[in-house]
């Protein structure tokens, strides 16, 4: 397991390394001038040219790469053009917006899609089988940013049981201040005992939330059933079927847990979708997260900000990956092999 756990950390460094050399070429092969996007079109060519010495554009693009990556590793990750302020700042704050609403959203997927997936297999080819497998293909080919519009729409704005837009209502800063620990609202109104925050949040959350799970959730029943199904072919679902266990039995008991490997695996790509994907919800709810803010700074050309978002969610990526490795390494002994 020790072996596994190191090639799979030596791979991941590997792909992060990748992402940051191919986001900086491509930074460089952008149209446009970083150096007047920061200080403007008005700016003079003395003031452009000391921007460019400021911001290290006129040294050699392979001393630029390598104090670019010195730089990352330091923590220094720019500063972004259109905020003006340090680019890890800014993630740093829209990230856990981001987290609560994917992360949100994935629970709901998970809680949703595995029991779905389950009965569709063990209901293989009945009408349940049918229902199942057509509304999730329907939730898997309705675009996201028109599940948000018709949710605000029918929930928020025609019936009022919901909020419209926001993380939590604005009123509350003033009459009930939330002490920020995490930068999660849930869960620092949790730690401070911020009801009022708390609920408000909550409230919030459920529609940007629910448009967002509709897409994985409709994938992790179909790769549940796929996977189910698969299992119950195996030696060991036959053997067990003679010795007198049923079918749900089977199922349940033991095709579900080597089963659930393809569907973390999934799981881990799925959550990179949706996160690069959220900007179209978060701009329809004003969501105060990360896609809005990689939202605000390509229409601003802000190179710095877009790679560090690039960055951030490779990173983010290649995490929950090698951790869903480290899962299905934990499930599967079968997986340490490979």
């Amino acid at each position: 397991m020790a072996r596994y756990m190191l090639r799979r950390v030596g791979q991941a460094a590997l792909v992060v390394a990748g992402v940051v050399v191919v986001t900086f070429v491509v930074m460089r092969l952008v149209p446009g001038d970083p150096a007047v996007t920061y200080a403007g079109p008005r700016a003079s060519a003395q003031q452009l040219e000391r921007v460019r010495e400021e911001l290290g554009l006129d040294r050699p693009i392979a001393a630029q790469l390598w104090d670019y990556l010195t730089s990352l590793v330091r923590g220094d990750w720019g500063t972004s053009l259109h905020t003006r302020q340090d680019v890890l700042s800014d993630i740093s704050t829209a990230f856990p917006a981001s987290l609560s609403l994917v992360g949100t959203a994935m629970l709901i997927a998970v809680l949703a899609g595995v029991p779905l997936g389950l009965l569709a297999a063990r209901l293989r080819r009945s009408p349940a089988d049918t229902a199942v497998r057509l509304s999730s293909m329907l939730a898997v080919s309705c675009p996201v940013f028109l599940l948000a519009l018709i949710a605000q729409n029918v929930f928020a704005t025609q019936l009022g049981w919901l909020p419209v837009a926001g993380e939590y209502d604005p009123a509350l800063d003033s009459t009930s201040p939330l002490r920020v620990y995490t930068g999660l609202t849930v869960v620092d109104a949790l730690l401070t005992g911020n009801w009022p925050v708390l609920s408000s949040a909550l409230g919030h959350l459920v529609l940007p939330s629910l448009a967002m799970a509709a897409y994985p959730t409709g994938v992790v029943a179909q790769m549940t059933r796929a996977a189910l199904i698969e299992e119950m072919t195996q030696n060991h679902a036959r053997l067990e079927r003679a010795l007198g266990f049923s079918k749900w039995q089977v199922l349940t008991r033991f095709s579900l847990r080597p089963g659930f490997g393809p569907v973390l695996a999934l799981l881990a790509l799925v959550f990179a979708f949706s996160l690069v994907n959220a900007f179209l919800v978060e701009s329809i709810f004003n969501w105060p997260g990360l896609g809005r803010y990689a939202a605000d700074s390509i229409r601003s050309s802000d190179a710095p900000a877009i790679a560090g978002v690039t960055i951030a969610v490779a990173l983010a990526y290649v995490l929950l990956n090698l951790l869903v490795d480290l899962a299905q390494a934990a499930l599967d002994p079968r997986v340490r092999l490979t």
